[in-house]
């Protein structure tokens, strides 16, 4: 169906010429480009040249295009890979119930109002909308629940009218959910397939009208009476001053009961995936790194969370690397930053993390049986792109350990589209592998491959 347009007068011509022209300059990115292969940027010892600034920052951006008709992801070999959901609203986030439950977020950015002035602020929304990110908010929780045999599989609107939701943790019969600016509690019966009853705040998180940053997870400590909740940083590298920073880049420790809460560890740009290594219980996180100082920095990486530790952002990063962009320069900051355990890639957006769970008849722990799951959703300032697949890092007696093992790739199309971009990575009851798709608005299930099945690419 073709719709009515209106006469386009002089003034808005000049106006759409002059945003072209931006856009062109912006989306050139001076011609810097990587001279490392992407594998330079993985492993506990990643390669770091020189900062190479450009006069505007590298912009590659794959079109958001979505999934044609009877295509998926490519699995491992011994893999097989399925759509559990389609037709969902840009899901980020997944949670799994102890019923089987899953509960995925369905949700977007809020408004930013002062979140990027400028030519530079309106070239990064146009990046945004063009990568498949400038859908509005469905905020909401969605329940999927199999069937089984012998009944239909079932979607339900499980919370609605949230602000930008994203991370979920069950403790007893209680629910929590990290909207964008606070951390609210939902009473939860087993069983339940919607949440009428209105969320209590348990505490306000950084959030206004930057809130650049604006994905906050939470998970639950071993014992159940603590949360761990992430909060990024609100710039790049401090661009907007102290005062916005104040609680971010860091990882609160939570009282569940009260409310009370401090940083645990901060330096951190923006933490989102977290996890609970099995072996030794400590809690893991993945972390985005810095831009603009070139396609081969900064990695993004996964590290073990020591309490009271600093990572050196905005003044440093991988440890003791200086920033020279950041000003005043703090060399005693620098001096206590902690290096990463494990680099995950420069720019890949290294978001989900999910810890391979028990071996299972149809999961997948029989061929990635310790170790993490690392979902990587795309690069828009590399060039040549990285990410956009999700991957597997070893462990052993609870560090990682060895290169990364490519689990489902092929969201990239040959022509540099983006068919999908993989963001949250779970477990299901049956051991098999979820993974949150947010342009292909599908929710990909990852299980061993039967005998009678072709392995390898579905």
């Amino acid at each position: 169906m073709a719709f009515p347009t209106r006469p386009i007068n002089s003034t808005q011509k000049k106006i759409q010429s002059l945003l072209a022209a931006l856009s062109a300059v912006a989306f050139s990115g001076c011609g810097e480009q990587a001279t490392l292969p992407a594998s330079a940027g993985f492993g506990p010892s990643p390669q770091l040249p020189p900062p190479h600034a450009t006069l505007l920052p590298t912009v590659v951006v794959a079109p958001a295009k979505g999934w044609p008709l009877g295509t998926s992801p490519v699995a491992a070999a011994g893999l097989r890979v399925t759509a559990m959901a389609v037709g969902l609203d840009h899901p980020r986030w997944l949670y799994v119930l102890p019923n089987g439950d899953v509960l995925v977020a369905e949700t977007n950015a809020p408004p930013k109002p002062e979140d990027g002035h400028g030519i530079k602020g309106f070239v990064a929304r146009q990046i945004m909308a063009y990568g498949g990110a400038g859908v509005p908010s469905a905020n909401r929780i969605t329940l999927l629940r199999d069937g089984g045999a012998d009944h239909a599989p079932l979607r339900s609107v499980f919370l609605e009218g949230l602000n930008s939701p994203f991370g979920m943790a069950l403790v007893g019969n209680e629910l929590y959910v990290a909207d964008t600016d606070a951390l609210l509690r939902f009473p939860y019966r087993p069983g339940d397939t919607r949440i009428a009853a209105g969320g209590v705040k348990v505490l306000d998180l950084p959030a206004g009208p930057i809130n650049h940053h604006w994905t906050k997870n939470v998970i639950a400590a071993a014992d159940g009476r603590h949360l761990y909740v992430t909060v990024g940083s609100n710039s790049n590298v401090g661009e907007n001053g102290v005062a916005a920073e104040a609680g971010r880049a860091a990882i609160w420790e939570v009282d569940a009961a009260t409310g009370e809460h401090h940083v645990l560890a901060s330096g951190l740009r923006n933490p989102v995936g977290l996890g609970l290594e099995p072996i030794t219980g400590a809690l893991w996180t993945a972390v985005n790194e810095r831009d603009e100082i070139g396609s081969d920095l900064v990695p993004d990486y996964m590290t073990a969370v020591r309490p009271g530790g600093f990572y050196g952002w905005p003044y440093s990063y991988y440890g003791q690397h200086v920033d020279d962009r950041v000003k005043p320069e703090r060399p005693d900051l620098v001096a206590a930053a902690i290096p990463p355990d494990y680099a995950l890639g420069a720019h890949t957006a290294s978001l989900g993390l999910a810890f391979s769970g028990a071996p299972s008849p149809s999961g997948i722990a029989a061929a990635f049986p310790d170790g993490a799951f690392i979902g990587q959703h795309g690069s828009w300032n590399r060039r040549p792109p990285s990410g956009y697949k999700v991957v597997f890092v070893p462990f052993r007696s609870g560090r990682p350990t060895g290169d990364p093992v490519d689990v489902l790739t092929g969201f990239l199309s040959p022509d540099g589209d983006a068919l999908g971009r993989p963001v949250g990575v779970a477990i299901d009851r049956q051991g098999a592998l979820l993974v949150a798709d947010d342009v292909g608005n599908r929710i990909w299930r990852v299980t061993a491959a039967t005998t009678a099945e072709n392995l390898g690419s579905r």
